[in-house]
């Protein structure tokens, strides 16, 4: 009879486990509204592109908008800790609002994935940092993009004119060390907010200086206001942007002002123009086809393919965390975080990703290309 009991007992159990399986929770703050929207709402288009279900669990995404303000990135990143019981962090969309949730996470112990650009989110991987990974090229790569082709093309004077934020000065310190490897000299140092409405005084500056070459550190749709000014007061010489204006509506709003602008990209940008060798040309354009679909043609940014990859380490970190501990527990989060780090050969839109313990990017020059805008669109640039 005892054992009849036991046996019964333990089915009870057992029945008990299966049905208290959790599904995978997974939390998203991205600034789909304020001056990022142009990056935050392609992400969050993303987003509901994703699985919804990785290796038999069911993957539930809530998604909030944190306005691209960084109280709110905090406080939503908090909600979806404590209230929405989440089992990874996707986000945000700006490297200030990113940098403000790496407390909450780090506190919960839960892993974070961001979609901003700065390297200081995820460097050096410390107590705190080991929690946190990104998807979008370090500053420093794009940076020697730039400084690259600025040295052959005869560039020997530089200005910068960048946001006053994290994302603005991270640029600003890349995009020295870049110039000092190639011999270039910075003769103007500006910045702007991105709110402002006019930047006179620090064009005018920069006009004094008479650099060969100007790079301005934005992202979005405020980082054509620089341009715009300088087109105005006459400026000649050659523009570059960074890969934080990688999307239409730089271009809607830039118009004429920014025709021939250079900057460094990810390889989805122009993924059918990049030749049949590209290493990343499939899975790029895997993402074209999938957002382009839901979304028409045209219609997708390198942002969103950040949002992408993304996705595409979570879905090959969670089988490996189910074979260690079931969602919705501290032991599950720690084996995401774990499988994430130990991520290798995912192929994204923007590269090929391999993460470490001391890499939690994963990487390498494969996930950049040089474009040119010409004729209002994105036109691939072969290294020379």
């Amino acid at each position: 009879m005892q054992l009849k009991k036991l046996a019964l007992l333990c089915a009870a159990v057992a029945g008990f486990s299966t049905a208290a399986w959790a599904d995978v929770n997974v939390g998203v703050t991205v600034s789909a509204t304020g001056p990022a929207a142009s990056l935050g709402i392609p992400e969050r288009n993303t987003i509901a592109l994703m699985p919804r279900e990785i290796a038999g669990q069911k993957i539930n995404y809530i998604v909030l908008d944190d306005a691209s303000d960084t109280t709110a990135a905090v406080t939503n990143t908090r909600k979806l800790i404590s209230e929405n019981k989440v089992d990874i962090v996707l986000g945000s969309t700006t490297t200030p609002n990113s940098l403000a949730m790496i407390d909450a996470v780090t506190e919960s112990k839960t892993p974070m994935i961001s979609m901003a650009a700065s390297a200081s989110i995820v460097e050096p991987v410390d107590a705190k940092k080991r929690w946190v990974f990104k998807t979008p090229q370090n500053d420093i790569m794009m940076a020697l993009a730039i400084a690259e082709h600025m040295a052959a093309s005869g560039v020997k004077t530089a200005a910068y004119i960048g946001f006053s934020d994290a994302y603005g000065e991270g640029w600003a310190r890349e995009f020295s060390k870049a110039l000092e490897l190639k011999k270039i000299q910075l003769v103007a140092n500006e910045r702007f907010s991105r709110t402002d409405t006019s930047v006179t005084g620090q064009v005018l500056k920069i006009m004094g200086a008479k650099p060969d070459a100007v790079l301005v550190g934005g992202s979005g749709t405020p980082a054509a206001l620089p341009q715009k000014t300088l087109k105005e007061r006459g400026y000649a010489g050659k523009y570059y942007q960074t890969h934080g204006v990688a999307n239409a509506d730089f271009l809607r709003v830039g118009g004429k002002d920014v025709e021939g602008t250079l900057l460094p990209a990810g390889p989805v940008l122009v993924a059918a123009q990049l030749p049949a060798s590209n290493p990343v040309r499939k899975s790029a354009l895997e993402y074209i086809d999938a957002y382009e679909k839901a979304h028409g043609k045209g219609s997708v940014s390198t942002f969103g393919g950040h949002a992408w990859d993304a996705g595409l380490l979570l879905k090959a970190a969670v089988p490996v965390a189910l074979n260690k501990a079931q969602p919705g527990t501290p032991e599950f989060r720690a084996a995401l975080r774990d499988a994430l780090e130990g991520t290798k050969n995912v192929a994204g839109a923007h590269g090929i990703f391999n993460m470490s313990p001391t890499d939690h990017l994963g990487l390498d020059q494969r996930a950049r290309v040089m474009v040119k805008i010409e004729n209002g669109t994105w036109k691939y640039q072969e290294t020379k």
